[in-house]
């Protein structure tokens, strides 16, 4: 008997998907990929259950097949393309809620929901997750964690894991295991494991259910745009915005290439052009939420303060409504906006590194240097502020790819790893919200140094097979 077989009989055949139709969309994300660098799997599993996921995982080990398990499929590196085929655990097909304890502010859910699911089940209650990246309404749960995506208002709540309190998980050889403290917002036994989970691309196990925290709902928000003669004044005022006391929400800082992006968009949307100064070279979205007094005293404040960074508000409330849907709603008007109606033609393609908080600026012009001596069409920079109560960056430095033209690919993956090195040479990080995919393993020992040997050991720890989603964080040579 085949191993399609055995999964067969053991989880049914409605659960198992072999035609080559059905498999082929399991074949790519949304990274850069010529049309002929699909990768469908053998076999996909649509499971139900835990139970579900570690019949799969059993049959896997037993015959030394590679299992590669994805929710939406909106990465843009590649980190859920199964590379070398074998057995997609799709985990959309598990989006049940468990429980929802209003009183205790949690949500048990399966991996498989997502984000906006997540809020659509506690909102009744007054609570919300705060961890939204642009993609909830197709992100799910274990992708999020096993990504560690970016989200909206990171600079108040921080990234999935400052939310993740417990996870369910199925490791490489059909081993149930729940890490973390449950329903408990922090802990000092044992050791952390669930804190593993964040940014491991399925490569320790299949994430089947999580425990996350929840928030009260804050009954104001106001959001402003402030225009900014360089990147470093932006990242001075929310120094001073901090120190200050207020309680930002949500930040972003735009470079002047982004802020064109954004621009056009608007005239496509209204017919005319925004009102911003030519000498702009950088724009701040920021937010505050609470009571509306609160709101509006900490608003006027940074109004306030502004005038100390040479800044200037940007009045058209148009652009800052629009700017807010199109990074926290989404909702899109087709054929009037360059997002996502441009990717008929181009692909948004990007690099996610990190850098020092007095680095930005610079970095900033090495990003445009290395995209320009790669040929390629510069969208610019967006900087996500991704670390609660203070500024730490998730870096958004995007460009077009023609995903037809094969050389124009190779280039784009030529600029990811030179720009990715770059960040380290910056005492900074490769990755900070794609995490590494197979782009980034083979140079992964430049961040990590002699470290990556013990990363090895826990990998073969919780996958002795090397079975769990191949060739990401490690190249499959590696794997035991």
């Amino acid at each position: 008997m085949s191993y399609i077989e055995e999964l067969t009989t053991a989880l049914g055949k409605e659960k198992v998907l072999v035609d080559p139709a059905e498999r082929f969309v399991y074949g790519a994300d949304w990274s850069p990929r010529t049309p002929d660098e699909f990768f469908p799997p053998d076999v996909v599993i649509l499971p139900r259950t835990t139970r579900d996921v570690q019949r799969t995982i059993k049959v896997a080990y037993e015959h030394g097949i590679p299992v590669t398990a994805g929710g939406g499929l909106t990465g843009m590196l590649g980190g859920a393309v199964p590379l070398f085929k074998g057995i997609y655990i799709d985990t959309t097909t598990m989006n049940s809620v468990v429980e929802v304890d209003s009183k205790n502010q949690t949500i048990r859910v399966q991996a498989g929901a997502t984000l906006q699911e997540v809020n659509d089940a506690v909102h009744p209650y007054d609570l919300w997750l705060p961890h939204q990246p642009e993609s909830k309404w197709v992100s799910t749960v274990g992708s999020a964690i096993a990504c560690d995506n970016d989200s909206t208002f990171g600079v108040r709540y921080g990234k999935i894991l400052n939310c993740l309190l417990s996870a369910e998980i199925v490791t490489g050889t059909g081993e149930v295991l729940e890490l973390g403290h449950r329903k408990a917002h922090f802990t000092s036994s044992g050791y952390k494991l669930k804190d593993l989970l964040a940014g491991s691309e399925g490569t320790l196990g299949v994430i089947t259910e999580a425990t996350l925290k929840l928030e009260p709902i804050p009954a104001t928000r106001r959001v402003d745009m402030l225009v900014f003669p360089r990147l470093g004044a932006a990242v001075d005022y929310l120094s001073r915005l901090l120190k200050a006391g207020l309680c930002i929400e949500a930040a972003h800082i735009n470079c002047k290439r982004r802020l064109k992006f954004y621009t056009q968009t608007y005239k496509q949307k209204y017919g005319k052009d925004p009102e911003i100064p030519a000498w702009g070279e950088a724009l701040l979205a920021i937010s505050f939420a609470g009571d509306k007094g609160v709101v509006d005293f900490q608003r006027d404040e940074a109004v306030r303060l502004s005038k100390e960074f040479e800044a200037q508000l940007v009045e058209e409330r148009e652009l800052v409504d629009s700017w807010w849907t199109s990074k926290y709603t989404l909702e899109f008007e087709p054929f009037k906006q360059k997002w996502p109606d441009s990717q008929t033609k181009k692909k948004f393609g990007a690099a996610d590194p990190g850098v020092p908080v007095g680095r930005l600026e610079e970095f900033y012009h090495k990003f445009v240097e290395i995209a320009e001596k790669h040929r390629l069409d510069i969208i610019g920079m967006n900087a996500y502020l991704e670390h609660p109560n203070s500024i730490g960056f998730s870096l958004s430095c995007a460009v077009y790819v023609d995903y037809r033209d094969a050389d124009e690919v190779k280039r784009f993956r030529e600029y990811h790893d030179e720009l990715s090195k770059m960040a380290i040479s910056f005492e900074g990080t490769m990755s900070t919200f794609m995490s590494d995919t197979h782009q980034k393993a083979p140079y992964l020992e430049l961040e990590h140094g002699a470290s990556l040997r013990h990363m090895r050991e826990i990998k073969r720890l919780f996958d002795p097979k090397g079975i769990l989603n191949p060739g990401k964080k490690f190249p499959r040579e590696e794997s035991p």
